[in-house]
């Protein structure tokens, strides 16, 4: 072996010894390297050190129930997902109401044509608008047996649409209804098991 090839080849073999070394420390609660959360924090500082205080508060406060409605609706899209792909089989799309169907397949097409964002646009069902996932579930209600009942389902799930509208275009909420979004995804949680 070369001499230029044996050193690349040392170099490449110390950093992954040090790279499995260094997990050992980090599990033991040792910093090694950046820490990644700290940057995180600075940029997010640095970006928004434009704004005044109050706007920085609100805009954080926003963000936490921002977060949280993302990871609750991308979670009923994968319930609705995993339970008719079982009970119904890998046709599942095929069978849900035509009006749905079409909403979401036109939305896509318009994704596809006429975006220059690079986002996920293959799932169908990433199109169907959120209050849709209430009608499928109610649709295809034999196969969703772990809620409650349907009144249950639809008074949340309204509920949480009007909110998720207001995140979604900036409006801040007050104290009481973030409390209520908190309320009432913990309730979904424990009752699908999350």
């Amino acid at each position: 072996m070369t001499e230029p090839k044996q050193k690349l080849r040392d170099f490449l073999f110390r950093g992954l010894m040090f790279e499995s070394e260094a997990s050992v420390f980090q599990g033991a609660g040792i910093q090694i390297g950046a820490d990644s959360a700290e940057t995180e924090e600075e940029l997010l500082a640095e970006a928004l050190a434009p704004f005044g205080v109050t706007r920085r508060n609100e805009a954080l406060e926003m963000a936490r129930l921002y977060a949280l409605i993302y990871c609750f609706e991308n979670e009923v899209r994968t319930l609705i997902k995993e339970a008719l792909e079982e009970k119904e089989g890998a046709d599942w799309w095929d069978k849900l109401p035509q009006k749905i169907r079409n909403h979401a397949e036109s939305r896509q097409a318009a994704a596809l044509k006429d975006s220059w964002l690079e986002g996920q646009k293959r799932d169908l069902l990433g199109f169907v608008d959120f209050g849709m996932l209430a009608s499928i579930m109610t649709e295809k209600w034999e196969h969703f047996s772990i809620i409650p009942s349907q009144h249950w389902l639809k008074q949340r799930m309204e509920e949480l649409e009007k909110a998720r509208n207001f995140i979604a275009h900036n409006r801040m909420l007050l104290p009481s209804e973030f409390q209520r979004i908190y309320m009432y995804i913990a309730d979904w949680n424990r009752v699908i098991g999350l």
